[in-house]
């Protein structure tokens, strides 16, 4: 796999949680969050893109989009839970993005806000089409996801090195 070939990298919002009287890294998905990550599931399966690797944030929320969303692939990609991923700012999911091996060409992060909106927003110098104009309206609700491009090592990836190529976000 060569560098030089856009890589792809997905920043997917965990879908709607619950408020039962856990602590935040506990709470489940509520009801509609398990049909809209199942929607979003579906909806990244149509995009025939085939991720080499998932970096999931390890808080329950997260973890039951992504098992909810992947059924839907044909293929399942390699995934990792990463403990950093929860609470992480734009800038430690930057970091946490350079450390990706260079073989894997299209990433799919699952995360929360504020930091996959605050990523999306800083990766993407520029953008294709109306997906910067639908983001900015929209915002980042819950199962939303974001697709980037970006030419180059992972290790270069930094602010403004990244196209926004797509946006999609659950109806409301």
């Amino acid at each position: 796999m060569s560098v030089a070939e856009p890589r792809r990298i997905v920043l997917f919002r965990h879908a709607k949680a619950d408020w039962p009287p856990v602590s935040d890294h506990e709470r489940p998905l509520a009801e509609r969050g398990r049909l809209d990550a199942a929607a979003a599931g579906r909806k990244l399966a149509d995009t025939g893109v085939a991720f080499d690797l998932a970096l999931c944030s390890t808080a329950v929320r997260t973890r039951e989009t992504w098992k909810l969303a992947v059924h839907e692939f044909p293929k399942r990609p390699k995934t990792v839970y990463e403990e950093r991923i929860y609470e992480a700012s734009p800038g430690e999911l930057i970091a946490l993005l350079n450390e990706t091996p260079d073989d894997a060409q299209n990433v799919l992060l699952v995360g929360h806000n504020p930091g996959v909106q605050g990523l999306a927003d800083i990766l993407a110098g520029a953008s294709e089409g109306d997906a910067r104009e639908r983001m900015t309206r929209r915002g980042f609700p819950a199962a939303a996801f974001a697709v980037l491009t970006f030419t180059g090592p992972w290790k270069s990836l930094e602010p403004g090195t990244g196209t926004l190529a797509d946006y999609w976000a659950p109806a409301e």
